[in-house]
């Protein structure tokens, strides 16, 4: 790894675990946010996964405003730290702890 991607990786893991233990206090049934990138192509290849406990916890996590303060956290995080992420929201994914665990 090169230092400049040591750096996006730092970057990209402060803001997510700021907005981890945010959604941690927020929502029940979220367990964790974790993300895959490709620093030739970053920010554009960054995925980012948001884990719930629970398929009941996702619905009701995506069909309440939980998917809108997430993006918009993560959007601001990724901003104030100088990256500008265009459409974040194609970015995150929401999953089921056991459709990971089974990956």
């Amino acid at each position: 790894m090169r230092k400049s991607d040591k750096k996006i990786e730092n970057q990209i893991r402060e803001v997510l675990t700021d907005v981890c233990e945010d959604t941690l206090k927020s929502y029940d049934g979220f367990l964790w946010v974790t993300h895959t990138v490709k620093y030739s192509s970053f920010p554009q290849s960054l995925n980012i996964i948001c884990v719930f406990e629970t398929h009941q916890a996702r619905t009701h996590f995506l069909t309440g405003e939980g998917q809108l303060d997430v993006s918009s956290a993560i959007k601001r995080g990724f901003s104030q730290a100088g990256i500008d992420i265009k459409k974040v929201e194609k970015q995150i994914h929401y999953e089921i702890k056991d459709k990971i665990s089974a990956e």
